[in-house]
């Protein structure tokens, strides 16, 4: 796909603001330097500066509507493109953290000279994946046991049996799947008003855009986690809500921690449900990424809470999009760069390799954000409860919409980002990490609070 001179960081920008369904200042702001950023010809550098500066102008735009004070805002592309990989820069007391990647996930020839994807670094994906193929534990027998079948034959009965698995396929492939011409149908992201409520003005109190908001965040992994930290970068008071029994991935849990609260809430208890209403009753934020039906049948189904509770803003995430025969299969950042064409695309039809930086999962955590402040001005303006939908898939679909561009000569060298670093103690260790990289001459993003273990505080939010 040849470069679209028209396409830029500041047209970007401007395109999701307009989506988001929300006017603001789109003067003062600036977005130094281009891709080529990486080694990539997606240009993803555009799309990660386009969603964190779009974010910017929102929250800009709340804090004029609450004092009246205007601000400029500045973007370094570089920075930007740095963060949508943020959580691989972390280090405690000098280390990296272990390896998240299981053994047995990676790629893998099938019969038919296809390539598949095995994500396998959740316990129960790895047992179910060994069940279905009758195979040992280790590299080798997977890969013997994966040689003896066909790639889409075999893709399809581990979708059916709710394991992460993706066959690598070009873009042409996947715009002729049911789901890829499900997904090109959507736009990037929605914001929809799904019931009726009064006004509720934006809060006045604090010294941030989002100060007097309250967030649960019932997410995992990285997309809406992200969602979680940019809105606590804004001032929103961000509670993280986990099922103790679900495994984790210590690294994220870290490095998408930054600025928020965590309580541990088992939804299968009447204590654990009441103390979640009593929760959701002062909560203006309801994010999630679980597997689509998986909290409807807990009653927490937009509709439901849309209802229940009058204004409530709903954030919504999938891996493949609300539509389509894939809307209920689970999914990753690097499951859909295989099928949508993006992993075929970066490694020339070789052997697979994924994209430099997780652009969906932390581009799709910046649009839901960007929806919730979206909805955050429409519910001031004109009431109501708000859906907001992002899934990967769309994602993915969006970047590969914007063309390419070349592939740079180098990577991304720590030099060139050490202004954004950061240290902290936390409860984990001596912290070091990627801070926010956004620019705001008013309301300087930043995180008030440290990232703590999952479970640390009371499900109920701080008097402040």
């Amino acid at each position: 796909m040849p470069v679209d001179p028209e396409i830029s960081p500041r047209s970007l920008t401007e395109t999701l603001i307009r989506i988001g369904g929300s006017e603001c200042d789109l003067q003062a702001y600036r977005i130094d330097g281009t891709d080529p950023v990486l080694p990539t010809r997606y240009r993803v550098g555009a799309a990660g500066s386009a969603a964190i500066m779009a974010n910017g102008l929102l929250a800009a735009e709340i804090w004029r509507r609450r004092t009246g004070q205007n601000q400029t805002l500045r973007l370094n592309l570089i920075a930007a493109a740095a963060a949508l990989r943020a959580s691989s820069y972390l280090r405690v007391d000098g280390t990296k953290g272990p390896d998240p990647w299981s053994p047995i996930s990676g790629f893998y020839q099938t019969r038919d000279q296809r390539w598949l994807q095995l994500h396998c670094n959740f316990p129960r994906h790895k047992s179910g994946v060994l069940t279905l193929l009758g195979c040992a534990d280790n590299a080798e027998a997977v890969s013997a046991a994966i040689r003896t079948r066909d790639g889409s034959a075999l893709e399809d009965d581990l979708t059916r049996a709710g394991m992460c698995a993706s066959l690598v396929r070009n873009r042409a492939e996947w715009l002729q799947h049911d789901q890829g011409r499900a997904v090109a149908e959507l736009p990037v992201f929605e914001v929809e008003k799904i019931a009726r409520s009064d006004r509720i003005p934006l809060p006045t109190c604090g010294d941030r855009p989002l100060s007097g908001i309250h967030v649960a965040d019932f997410t995992r992994v990285l997309a809406g986690p992200i969602a979680g930290r940019t809105l606590a970068e804004h001032g929103a008071q961000v509670m993280r809500v986990h099922a103790e029994h679900l495994p984790t991935i210590p690294a994220a849990v870290m490095d998408t921690g930054h600025g928020k609260d965590s309580c541990h809430l088992n939804l299968e208890t009447p204590s654990g449900r009441r103390q979640l209403h009593e929760l959701l009753s002062t909560t203006d934020v309801f994010l999630q990424s679980y597997r689509p039906g998986s909290l409807a049948n807990r009653g927490l189904s937009p509709e439901r809470l849309g209802q229940q509770y009058p204004g409530i803003i709903y954030l919504s995430l999938s891996a493949y999009g609300h539509r389509g025969p894939w809307r209920e299969k689970r999914g990753f950042d690097s499951l859909v760069q295989s099928v949508n064409g993006m992993v075929h695309e970066q490694s020339g039809g070789a052997v697979p390799r994924h994209l430099p930086v997780q652009a969906l999962d932390y581009i799709s955590g910046y649009l839901l954000s960007l929806g919730a402040m979206a909805a955050l001005i429409r519910r001031a303006q004109e009431g109501g409860s708000y859906l907001v939908r992002v899934s990967l898939a769309q994602t993915g679909h969006w970047v590969d919409q914007l063309g390419r561009t070349p592939v740079a000569e180098a990577d991304i060298r720590f030099s060139d980002i050490s202004p954004w670093f950061l240290k902290r103690k936390t409860p984990h260790g001596e912290m070091s990490y990627l801070g926010p990289v956004l620019g705001m001459s008013q309301t300087k993003p930043r995180w008030d609070r440290p990232s703590v273990p999952l479970g640390t505080h009371r499900a109920q939010w701080r008097n402040v």
